[in-house]
C-alpha cells in the first residue's frame, strides 16, 4: 500500500492505486446504504434530462465521497462529476458515482463507481468497482488493464456474424427510438446483442471478452473516461467523441458515437453501424 504522501501525482500507476482505493471505499459505501425507493417514490430519487433519466440520493451521496478522498489524497487537484460538475477543461479527475443509476434502483446488480485520472484531457489511470461483486477493474497508461489483479484481454473473434454486441439507449424517446432502429438493422448480422444497463461494466467486457463490442451514441465523458482506458489496455480498439463532447472526426459514425471493440472485428462493426445509419442517430 502506498502510503498518500509519498505518492507521484504523475506517476499513472500511483494514480490507478488512487483511483482503485476511493472507488473501493465509495463502493463500500454504497453497499452500507438503505436500498433505494422503488421508482418515483419519495425524496431520494428525482430526474434530470427526461423523467427516465434518474438520480437518486446515493449518487449525490457517493461523489461527494469520493471528492472528500480525492481532496485528501490530492489536493488542488480538480474534479468533474456527473452530479457535482466542474470545469471539465481542468479536470484532473473524473467521476461517475453510479454507472446504471436505473438499475441501482430497481435492484438489478449490474452498477459501478467510475473514477478516471486525467492529465491534459486524456485519461492516464482509472478503476471501475462494482459495488455487488466487489470487482475492481482498473488500468494505468501503458501498464496493461486488470479485473481483480488479473490481467485483460480482448476476444479473438474474427467472424462479425460470432460477434456479441452491446449496446445502451438515450434517456430521449426520440433519440431510443432511432438507436432501436439502428440495432434492428445490425441485429440479423451478429451472433446477438446485449443491453446490461452500465455503459463502464459493459465496456470492461469487451476489456474481458466477454463482449466482442459496445456502440452507443450520447455517452458523457465520465461514462467511458476509465473503461475507455482499461479496454484500450486490453487491446481494444476505442472509439470515442472529445473529452469534453467535443466532435470526433468525420467517420460515419456520428459525431457522438462511442465504439469499443476486439480488433478482429473491428472494422467490419463500424462498417454494418454505418450501413444502418449510424451518422443519423
Amino acid at each position: 500500500m502506498h502510503p498518500a504522501a509519498d505518492l507521484d501525482r504523475d506517476d499513472p500507476a500511483a494514480l490507478r492505486w488512487i483511483a482503485e482505493q476511493v472507488a473501493v471505499e465509495a463502493a463500500g459505501h454504497l453497499r452500507g446504504l438503505p436500498p433505494p425507493r422503488q421508482a418515483g417514490a419519495g425524496d431520494s430519487v428525482r430526474t434530470k434530462s427526461s423523467p427516465t433519466d434518474v438520480v437518486t440520493a446515493a449518487d449525490t451521496a457517493v461523489e461527494a465521497l469520493l471528492r472528500a478522498r480525492l481532496g485528501e489524497l490530492c489536493p488542488g487537484e480538480t474534479v468533474f462529476g456527473e452530479e457535482g460538475g466542474g470545469d471539465p477543461a481542468a479536470a484532473h479527475w473524473v467521476l461517475d458515482p453510479i454507472d446504471g443509476t436505473v438499475n441501482y434502483l430497481y435492484g438489478l446488480p449490474w452498477y459501478a463507481v467510475s473514477v478516471a485520472a486525467v492529465r491534459g484531457g486524456v485519461t492516464v489511470a482509472g478503476a471501475v468497482v462494482e459495488p455487488v461483486s466487489g470487482r475492481v477493474w482498473s488500468a494505468a497508461a501503458g501498464a496493461g488493464a486488470t479485473c481483480d489483479g488479473r490481467p485483460l484481454g480482448v476476444g479473438a473473434v474474427t467472424e462479425l456474424g460470432q460477434s456479441l454486441i452491446g449496446t445502451g439507449f438515450s434517456y430521449r424517446a426520440e433519440r431510443r427510438a432511432r438507436q432501436a432502429s439502428l440495432m434492428a438493422g445490425m441485429l440479423p448480422r451478429v451472433r446477438d446483442i446485449r443491453r446490461a444497463g452500465s455503459s463502464a461494466l459493459d465496456i470492461c467486457s469487451v476489456a474481458a471478452g466477454r463482449l466482442d463490442g459496445y456502440l452507443e451514441h450520447g455517452l458523457q465523458w465520465w461514462d467511458w473516461a476509465a473503461a475507455g482506458l482499461i479496454a484500450r489496455e486490453a487491446g481494444a480498439l476505442v472509439r470515442v467523441p472529445g473529452p469534453t463532447g467535443s466532435a470526433a472526426p468525420d467517420d460515419g459514425l456520428g459525431a457522438d458515437a462511442t465504439l469499443v471493440a476486439a480488433p478482429g472485428i473491428a472494422d467490419a462493426l463500424a462498417e454494418l453501424a454505418r450501413e444502418y445509419g449510424a451518422a443519423e442517430v
